[in-house]
């Protein structure tokens, strides 16, 4: 380790906020901090029945929490939907017209969709799937590049109680069939393609290897994403787009269990079978919605940048749940952080105005090792 590395790893750096900072913050002082973490140690049920409390239920729990190890369930009896609490609880006041999401696509394409917009856009998915005979209680599997209707499709199987397994859009067919076969989805939700450096990534024929000599799965919904020249298998098959022309925007939020399935996702399998963790939905919520609220000090005109994908827990809870919760606005973007160029975060917090970023160890080694001219380039740097 060289001298200045060293000195990095041991010496003790504070930042302090400024006055008006700490004035405008969620929490404003250290001091505040320490009251509010005694509270939850103290007394967690009453603590984390009080974050429950900002959220909307159907109805409320009877009990907090019921723990025989190791078996926890929240809120039990309480019943509550996870789309409305994302999208219908935001359109009453001017959040209605506020962006939910700023998606940046890969090839340069922009695109805002405002809570009013993008709850029209689940409402019109989430009864696409319901044409398409899934019910409460069904598993769909989602396989699709970053893009806005990724998080449509997560938030429309939340809205009529399907439980929605997100695989990564850079995982292999091979990865699709191991997830198909264990969570028992009938059900595919894919995209033609999806761009990464320049390039196309062929997601539906990803899909159509997975599904060979496969019997399981009934219907394979594809959104639009590149042109890319597709199969489409007959009578399972079906185009996003030509569906939605079938179904209207209105689809009431289905009231469920505080305690049901709202998702599973699964580990990479790197270190063996891929583990299926299944999340509920009313202590998910509530634990997302309060730490998206203090950790990153989530405030009304903020413009949030988590980079992480949905195909990984943090793009599930801190690039949908949590900040869409609180009624932040999220970007989005589909593709490398250093494609065409390595400043592209830069050019993108620059141009959206980003005032909150949130993203990996690894990234920013990356950036470090790429050199200061490119963030120099921007009006970011400081």
């Amino acid at each position: 380790m060289s001298k200045k590395t060293e000195s990095f790893a041991t010496e003790n750096r504070v930042f302090k906020p400024s006055k008006s900072f700490s004035k405008k913050a969620v929490v404003k002082s250290f001091d505040d901090y320490k009251k509010l973490y005694a509270q939850s140690i103290k007394n967690p049920e009453k603590f984390w029945a009080g974050e429950a409390s900002e959220l909307l239920w159907q109805k409320k729990w009877n009990q907090v929490l019921d723990w025989k190890t190791p078996f926890a369930k929240w809120f039990v009896g309480g019943q509550l939907n996870a789309a409305e609490n994302c999208l219908d609880r935001h359109l009453d006041g001017p959040r209605r017209n506020k962006a939910a999401i700023i998606w940046e696509g890969e090839p340069g394409e922009r695109r805002t969709l405002t809570y009013q917009q993008l709850h029209r856009e689940v409402c019109v998915f989430a009864n696409i799937l319901k044409r398409n005979e899934v019910k409460k209680g069904d598993r769909v599997l989602i396989y699709m590049p970053l893009i806005p209707e990724a998080v449509i499709a997560m938030l429309a199987c939340a809205r009529i109680g399907a439980v929605h397994c997100v695989v990564f859009g850079g995982f292999s067919s091979d990865s699709i069939k191991d997830r198909l076969a264990d969570s028992g989805a009938k059900v595919v939700v894919t995209a033609d393609g999806g761009y990464r450096r320049g390039q196309i990534v062929s997601l539906k024929q990803n899909v159509d290897y997975a599904l060979k000599d496969n019997s399981q799965v009934r219907r394979v919904i594809v959104a639009r994403r590149t042109s890319l020249d597709i199969h489409i298998e007959e009578g399972r098959d079906v185009w996003w787009h030509r569906e939605a022309e079938y179904v209207d925007a209105k689809c009431p939020a289905v009231p469920v269990d505080s305690e049901h399935p709202l998702f599973i996702l699964y580990t990479s399998g790197s270190t063996g079978k891929p583990k299926g963790i299944l999340h509920t939905t009313g202590g998910y919520l509530t634990g997302t919605a309060a730490t998206s609220k203090y950790i990153f000090d989530l405030r009304e005109e903020d413009i949030y940048w988590c980079t992480a994908d949905v195909g990984w827990i943090t793009g599930h809870s801190y690039l949908v749940y949590g900040p869409l919760a609180n009624g932040a606005t999220c970007v989005l973007y589909e593709g490398a952080p250093n494609w065409p160029e390595p400043d592209r975060f830069w050019k993108i917090i620059e141009e959206l105005g980003v005032t909150i970023l949130y993203t990996a160890p690894t990234a920013i080694r990356a950036f470090m090792k790429w050199g200061d001219e490119w963030p120099r380039k921007r009006d970011c740097w400081a």
